[in-house]
Order: C-alpha cells, then structure tokens, then sequence
C-alpha cells in the first residue's frame, strides 16, 4: 500500500514574479499527514494560510490564481504541478508577495529542487481519487474540453490548437507520472508576439522576458512597432523577416508549448487534493477549463467522501472462505464474510454476497426483506476481526472481542442480491492487544452503513 510523502528538507527559489515584476521568494517546508498543500503569505501581518483546493480559485487568465478572503496568490500551477508529480501529498509553501516566480516558465527549478531536498514517506496511506465513470467539460465557444476516464494509473493526452501558421496543434502525451522530470518539467510557458501589447496594457507580464517564455512570432506587422514592443520590454530590436519562435535559448522539445499545456493540467487538478486514479483527455486546454473539471471532481468527493474499493470479480480472494472459517469461529447462520479480496498494513477489504435464502429474511421482513442493521455491523466486526487476526503469529491460536461501537449510521436498507464490500481501517497502531478501526459497507459506490469498532485479541486457543 502507498503511503502520503512530503519533503525530507525544505528548500527556498528566488525569482521575479511574472504579472508584478516584484522579486519573490518562495520556501517549500515539510508537512504533517493529511495536511494537503497549503499556500502561507509571510509578508502579510496576518500571515494567512490558503489552502490549495479548487473552489479557492478566483482568476485563471494568464495563471491560475488562489484566494482567501481579500489575500491572493497567482502562478501557482507549476509549482503545484511538480509537487504532485513527484508524489508529495503534503506541502506547507510560503511566500513572501502575491504571487510564484516565473523563473523560467517552466516547473523545472521546483522539480529538480524538489529532487535535491528529498521526499520522506509518512504512515498514513496515499488517498487517492479512483474515477469510476467518464466525466467532462466543454466550452463550445471555444471548441476546448477536458475529459477523464477510469485507469488504474494517472495519464494524460494533451491536443493545442490555434489559428496560427507557428502553432497550428501540438500533441504531447504522458503514460507514467514518471516520467515528469525528465521529458515534460522543462517545458516552457509560450506567449504569441500579437497577445503582447495587451498583456502590457493589463500589467500582466511585468516580470517576462524572452528567458522565460517562448515568444511565437506569427502574423506580420511593420519592424516600428516590433521596435516599439522591444522597448517596452527592455529587449534589443529584432529584426524578424520569417513566422517562427523568438527566443535567446532554442526549444527545449520540438513540442514544447503542447508539453507545457500538459503541466498547467496537472498543476490545476492538484487542486482537487488528491492523486488521481484516471486518464486525462484534454483539448484545447486552458486554466479556465482546467479548474471546472476540478471542481467537478471536488463536488464529486464531497457528495462521497469514502470512495468504494475496487471489486474485481475475476480476481483469487486473498483470504476465502476456508481460510475465513479456520481464523473466525463463527458458523452458520452467523458466518457473515464470504471473502477476503484486499488486506493490508492497517486496513482490509471483504466481500458478502445478500441472497434471499438468509434466515434472518423469513423475519425481516417476510414481503418487504431488508437484512437488519445490526447484522451489518456484526459482518463490519468479522472482517474486522480479520484484520487484526491477520497482524500475530499463528492467527489460529487467537480471538477477536469487540469492546466497543460508534458512531453507527445507516445511510440505505440492504436488501437480496446486493454485493456488500466492507472497507475497515485502523484509526491507530494496535497497541496492548487493543485495536481502534473505522468501518464502511457499500453497495456499488454508495455507503450503507459506518461505525467506529474498538476490539480486543486474546490468545486463547
């Protein structure tokens, strides 16, 4: 099982910011589990602490921005890009002005420094966000859409496209987080050499210069009012007869716009909190688009804020009913776990198959069956028992006591022919024999039942 990570040492860049030409100094520090990534101003009196998550964004022209209250931090999305690249769940970053360094427009200084300070992994385990059925965003105005699929790895396909004989479309394609470093960090932001003077008028690029953007020249226009742009930007006059890239350093890959497309994507769903299990499809990408498939996501892990484990019918149970009946004592009819299809450190997965031949259905209730509420417990408390028969030396030899029980909500009946998978973590290591665990029950991906067990081995056999 994978476990959540943060740095091992905290580790500080300097740069100018991108939009307020202001030098900025930003310093990512370790964090303790289930913190998340969180944004710390330093220079406001208050110190105030924005939490990385989508529905604190507020602008997304020309970056991604973050808000709390009336405090805002921008250019976020590289940074955040490379922190999930490299697998870091939790990140306390602060910063000292209302936005990241551009640095060279790329996430390769945060990742390589990422890779010097080291990543520690912490105790409690990666919660990931599994997509378990297509979701998607369009904006027909302007043909973009994102679109995310089940998997059972984090990918991503990026396709650009614009009006324009430089840039007409791109593809770039990631299959293994992995393979960040190396072939997509690098990848610079881009701007066209026509969107300038309008960035100029808005105060949006008060920061950039040609080190750190790639400049597309690609519509024509009278070598004056290239002068003019120049100046503005404190550059040397270009002389520029032929469309193409107008850059001192050369392209980094020869589809670098499309691979840096890839990184705003990924930087802007780290914002849901979580890794994701799932493939991106993403058209025509832009920030905007970006965080509406993220708040999608987010709403989706609020309306379910345990996600259901994966039950492969086809795969060998870990545990199956000759195993369960050798560690369990309990028979017919009160043997309420069929398998055992995932178990690990602190947690474990099993299966019960509802049919209408249940004795308990001749009574509960003859023309309305509903198997009772107490029994999902009690089936909670086996697989549970499981769990922590599983943690000693010859299991055989021990028995399982539950103590105590909380926190019960039945959420949906359970009638014949449900599937019930029951998830139980541990909340704490077991410590004097004593153990403390959070139980669900689901059918498909709904809860039906929860609790809070505190159960007891003994060595009795």
């Amino acid at each position: 099982m994978q476990k959540q990570k943060t740095l091992a040492s905290e580790f500080s860049l300097k740069g100018k910011g991108l939009h307020t030409g202001l030098n900025v100094n930003v310093t990512f520090k370790p964090a303790p589990e289930n913190h998340g990534y969180k944004i710390k101003r330093i220079d406001i009196k208050e110190q105030p602490v924005i939490d990385a998550l989508a529905e604190n964004v507020v602008n997304t022209q020309r970056g991604t921005v973050l808000s709390k209250g009336d405090v805002q931090v921008s250019t976020v999305e590289h940074a955040l890009a490379a922190l999930y690249a490299w697998g870091i769940d939790n990140c306390l970053i602060e910063v000292d002005a209302p936005e990241f360094p551009i640095l060279d427009g790329s996430a390769r200084f945060f990742s390589e420094n990422i890779e010097k300070a080291g990543i520690t992994e912490q105790n409690a385990p990666k919660d990931y966000y599994i997509v378990r059925h297509k979701i998607e965003v369009k904006d027909e105005k302007t043909g973009s859409s994102l679109i995310i699929l089940p998997d059972d790895r984090f990918s991503i396909n990026v396709l650009i496209e614009f009006d324009s004989p430089v840039l007409p479309n791109q593809y770039a394609s990631m299959t293994n987080i992995c393979e960040f470093p190396e072939k997509f960090a690098s990848s610079r932001t881009f701007v066209f050499v026509r969107e300038i003077e309008m960035l100029l008028q808005n105060n949006l690029i008060k920061g950039g210069d040609l080190d750190n953007a790639i400049v597309i020249y690609d519509k024509k226009m009278e070598q004056e009012e290239m002068n003019r742009l120049a100046d503005t930007l404190g550059l040397p006059h270009t002389n520029v007869k032929d469309f193409g890239f107008v850059n001192n350093k050369p392209l980094v890959f020869p589809n670098e716009p499309a691979r840096h497309k890839l990184i705003d994507v990924i930087g802007d769903l780290a914002l849901i909190g979580k890794p994701i299990r799932g493939h991106v499809t993403a058209t025509r990408p832009g920030h905007k688009i970006n965080n509406q498939l993220a708040r999608l996501i987010r709403k989706d892990i609020k309306l379910n804020d345990v996600q259901a484990p994966i039950y492969d019918t086809l795969e060998e149970p870990v545990m199956d009913i000759n195993r369960i009946r050798e560690l369990l004592p309990h028979r017919y009819p009160f043997l309420l776990v069929d398998k055992i299809i995932e178990i690990g450190g602190d947690y474990i997965v099993g299966i019960k198959n509802v049919t209408v031949n249940e004795p308990f259905f001749q009574g509960h209730f003859p023309q309305e069956p509903v198997m009772p509420g107490v029994l999902l417990v009690e089936a909670m408390a086996q697989t549970g028992g499981l769990l922590v028969l599983n943690s000693v030396d010859e299991p055989e030899r021990y028995s399982t006591y539950f103590m105590k029980i909380d926190g019960v909500k039945f959420r949906q009946k359970v009638v014949p022919g449900d599937t019930l998978i029951f998830r139980l973590q541990l909340l704490a290591p077991m410590r004097r024999g004593i153990s403390t665990m959070k139980g669900y029950v689901f059918v498909g991906e709904k809860i039906v039942c929860e609790a809070e067990f505190m159960a007891q081995i003994i060595k009795n056999k």
